[in-house]
């Protein structure tokens, strides 16, 4: 295992400087380390603490864009081989995107492995990707294998996707996206999402995801934002825990028959400069103990984002199950190139 990470370290160090060297106005290697504590007002300490750090590289070109990340963890994450622990390696990202030119109309064609989350959020929202309940704190985690036909013109931009939630597509997604972003101070986007690939080779339900986003600003930094969306669960008699559990059907995302309307809606306050940001939300999931046990519907939080040269802060004050059961999450981000 340990020969073949060797081996696959070597052979995209070649590739990343080969790129470097072939294609210097183009290529930037880009690297980061993160730091992040939460604590909770039920810990006599904290309730998380890591160091994380990203590296890659990225290449531009008018007809091609590429990008390599890798996320790399300490041994403390628990990635244990014959007793020993080792430094936890991940590909973050990789794809390719093929950009062509019809006038004024701009086609591309991307595919691998990359982040699609599309709400502007500092902790609610994406409910079109991720599951309603989570939070994302800033800079969204979900990510998969895919391929994704877009189509830009003037303010509009189309995404058509083929998404899978395994390595052979044999499960997954279908997934279209339409976001038109004046210059200001209006963005709206609209997507529909529904897990056609898994019923291709299994018994599955059907979860149809329908959401929309609208930001508007004011003048810079007073903005008024949101995200709704609707998300129904089909219901399938050959889907049970029997079937999932011998492999012959799909696990359903969602209760059978279940709907959801999740939302939520923020503010962005100006503050003269001394944040870059400072935004507070608030989201309502009805029933939400349903996927959250004892937690309650609504939940709140207030964000404070401020630079430092190369270091990026990240603080956040929100509700966890309860209302008034506040959690606190602080991030750094050092950007080292």
């Amino acid at each position: 295992m340990k020969s073949k990470f060797l081996k696959a370290t070597i052979a995209l160090t070649i590739a990343l400087s080969a790129t470097s060297f072939a294609a210097e106005d183009n290529f930037a290697l880009k690297g980061n380390i993160q730091t992040q504590a939460t604590a909770n007002n039920e810990d006599d300490g904290l309730k998380s603490f890591w160091f994380r750090a990203n590296v890659g590289g990225m290449y531009k070109s008018e007809s091609f864009d590429a990008q390599v990340m890798l996320r790399i963890f300490g041994p403390h994450f628990g990635n244990t081989i014959d007793g020993k622990s080792y430094d936890k390696i991940l590909a973050d990202l990789y794809w390719a995107n093929y950009k062509y030119s019809l006038g004024d109309h701009k086609v591309n064609l991307k595919l691998g492995h990359w982040k699609t989350d599309w709400s502007q959020s500092t902790n609610f929202g994406t409910y079109i990707d991720k599951a309603i309940g989570t939070r994302g704190f800033m800079m969204r985690d979900y990510s998969h294998d895919a391929f994704e036909l877009g189509w830009n013109y003037g303010p509009s931009a189309f995404k058509a996707m083929l998404g899978t939630t395994d390595n052979k597509f044999s499960t997954g997604y279908v997934r279209v996206e339409e976001r038109v972003k004046f210059c200001f101070p209006l963005e709206l986007a609209a997507a529909y999402r529904v897990n056609a690939l898994d019923a291709m080779t299994k018994a599955a339900t059907q979860t149809h995801r329908i959401a929309g986003y609208l930001s508007y600003s004011f003048i810079q930094n007073l903005r008024l934002y949101g995200e709704i969306a609707y998300l129904k669960t089909t219901t399938d008699s050959d889907v049970n825990a029997a079937s999932v559990k011998a492999g012959t059907a799909v696990k359903p995302e969602y209760a059978q028959g279940s709907e959801h309307l999740p939302f939520y809606v923020g503010v962005e306050i100006p503050t003269a400069g001394i944040l870059d940001h400072l935004m507070f939300e608030m989201e309502h999931i009805g029933n939400r103990d349903e996927i959250n046990a004892d937690a309650d519907d609504f939940a709140w939080t207030v964000a404070f984002v401020k630079s430092y040269g190369r270091t990026k802060a990240q603080l956040n004050v929100y509700s966890e199950k309860e209302l008034d059961d506040v959690g606190v999450a602080l991030r750094f981000t050092t950007t080292i190139k």
